[in-house]
């Protein structure tokens, strides 16, 4: 948990174990309110519950990409506490309450977001910028590590550029938190991944591209129902 005392805010990371997904409960300590970036539908009865015991709203809930290896709970979380539901603006999710673009900006309390469109992993992938302090990068930055390029419109070179262009464009300090971890690790900064991320760290896009060609991953259990699922917005067709 990061509590920052100055800006009055919380962010509270939770985890799926089967997905290995990273889910963050942000909260701004004034008024009470809150967001959740990538929440898992088989986790909403704990995000529910810990939101009622913690004495909190949820504004809303942003997904960085169309996820292929969980549900997102972003439609029944909507049902069930009116929050809106933010997706980017590439994603095809026709059901979300609004639809995020590069650059844009947008607030909940003490907590300020800016969009940031990372493609590459996904072409509707996003990131964003907390306060100017917190990266949630969703799937383009992992710790020590980033996004697979090999299916759902996957670019390796739109990946590259995504990360050495603009994420590590951002201050050396920014806290960088992924939205997967399959290594026991929580965050990074951006200064530790331009130093020492294998993938990435001096390498030219010609290497980047034959490491990511050569990954030879096997295809996310769930990618058939999560994708459609997800561009309903959770909904499973």
């Amino acid at each position: 948990m990061i509590t920052d005392e100055k800006d009055k805010i919380e962010i509270r990371p939770l985890y799926d174990l089967e997905s290995g997904t990273w889910t963050y409960l942000l909260l701004d300590l004034e008024s009470k309110q809150s967001v959740l970036i990538d929440p898992v539908l088989e986790r909403i009865d704990r995000d529910l519950n810990y939101l009622k015991e913690l004495g909190f709203t949820l504004s809303l809930t942003v997904d960085t990409h169309m996820h292929a290896d969980h549900i997102t709970s972003a439609g029944e979380l909507r049902d069930i506490t009116h929050c809106e539901s933010y997706a980017s603006e590439h994603s095809g999710a026709n059901c979300a309450s609004k639809f995020l673009k590069d650059g844009d900006v947008f607030t909940v309390g003490n907590l300020k977001f800016q969009v940031i469109h990372t493609p590459g992993h996904t072409p509707c992938s996003i990131s964003l910028l907390l306060n100017g302090k917190y990266l949630f990068t969703g799937d383009a930055l992992f710790v020590r590590g980033c996004g697979r390029t090999d299916f759902q419109g996957g670019n390796a070179e739109s990946l590259y550029k995504s990360i050495t262009e603009k994420l590590f464009s951002l201050p050396d300090a920014t806290i960088v938190l992924p939205g997967h971890d399959y290594k026991g690790f929580l965050s990074t900064t951006i200064g530790e991944e331009k130093k020492w991320n294998p993938r990435i760290a001096g390498k030219s896009l010609l290497e980047f591209i034959e490491i990511m060609d050569n990954l030879n991953l096997p295809e996310p259990k769930k990618i058939h129902e999560a994708v459609p699922a997800n561009r309903a917005c959770g909904k499973v067709l």
